[in-house]
């Protein structure tokens, strides 16, 4: 099989930009689902306030036992049957966002129940109210333990931008499907797009690895 990769070269203008709006959609996603998770996370830590706590595991049932693409497609397809029609961009920055925030909540809800309780009984000795004890004496020691899960679920994330192709967003996916239709040669792109996601997954990996390297010098991460 002979490999023929000058319409890969000849489109790498058009990959480029996709890879860009995939990065945007990546990065806007990431701190809605860092938002979100994190407060359907803290929600799911205290079961004695019933309401929260129910409506934040009923959340991430859904989410979890449904398939993201099926999520794209009710936001996209679904909304303006109630008169709610959001922008392509707005509707893959959304289904990613919340779509990671129910493994994000996970993550935050086992770093803060693993703190050990005395943390938070010695806050509250110190005259700190619950809240604040929690944000001022649990978080930071939990964020640390977080980082490692975090950042699988943000290459994970990565990886999931590719479905935003299907509501019209025009990612690297979608690019790279604009120049098969005229080129015929889909091996030989899917292979520049595998690439270009390679890099930007292991891109992440190494920024998150700096990241829990200077906090583990610093004694922050045992």
């Amino acid at each position: 099989m002979d490999f023929d990769f000058l319409p890969v070269i000849a489109g790498w203008g058009d990959l480029a930009r996709g890879a860009l709006v995939t990065v945007e959609v990546t990065l806007v996603s990431l701190v809605l689902s860092c938002l979100l998770g994190t407060l359907i996370g803290l929600a799911r830590v205290n079961p004695r306030r019933r309401l929260a706590y129910g409506a934040a595991n009923t959340y991430v049932v859904f989410i979890r036992g449904t398939p993201l693409l099926v999520q794209l497609f009710i936001l996209f397809y679904g909304l303006p049957y109630f008169g709610i029609t959001l922008p392509a961009f707005e509707c893959g920055v959304l289904g990613l966002g919340c779509y990671s925030a129910a493994y994000v909540s996970e993550i935050v809800r086992g770093a803060v129940i693993s703190i050990d309780r005395g943390q938070m009984e010695a806050a509250r000795s110190m005259g700190m109210s619950a809240r604040m004890a929690m944000r001022l004496v649990v978080l930071p020691q939990a964020f640390v333990r977080m980082i490692p899960p975090l950042a699988n679920e943000f290459i994970a994330l990565t990886k999931n931008s590719a479905l935003v192709s299907l509501v019209t967003i025009h990612d690297l996916m979608h690019e790279g499907q604009k120049i098969i239709s005229v080129s015929y040669r889909s091996l030989e792109v899917y292979l520049a797009i595998a690439l270009v996601y390679l890099v930007l997954t292991t891109g992440t990996a190494l920024l998150l690895r700096q990241v829990e390297n200077r906090l583990r010098a610093g004694g922050m991460v045992q």
